[in-house]
């Protein structure tokens, strides 16, 4: 279950810690292995880089001989508004929890 939260809340997960500093994909591969203990391979994660780089949520910029990320203006509101609304995805997910364990 652990895994499929993460994988499913990667884009957020991304996004977030872009907000602290601009990463690689090879970052982010690192970041996801030592705060979750998972391993997710580059291709996920560049497709899913490339995935908020088209939809204008984060921007890949050359630095020598690898592409970083950092979160443009698009994705800060977007990260902001989802994280406002932490209590109602916590209600919305116990809902959800609860409607699975009533007969």
């Amino acid at each position: 279950m652990h895994e499929r939260i993460i994988k499913n809340f990667m884009d957020i997960i991304i996004m977030t810690e872009l907000r602290n500093s601009s990463l690689s994909g090879y970052d982010v591969i690192s970041y996801i292995h030592n705060k979750f203990n998972l391993l997710v391979s580059s291709g996920t994660v560049y497709s899913l880089l490339y995935s908020l780089e088209r939809n204008g949520l984060v921007e890949g910029i050359w630095d020598e001989r690898k592409r970083v990320y950092k979160l443009t203006e698009k994705g800060e509101k977007t990260i902001n508004t989802l994280l406002s609304a932490n209590d109602k995805i916590k209600g919305f997910m116990a809902n959800i929890l609860k409607a699975q364990n009533t007969p």
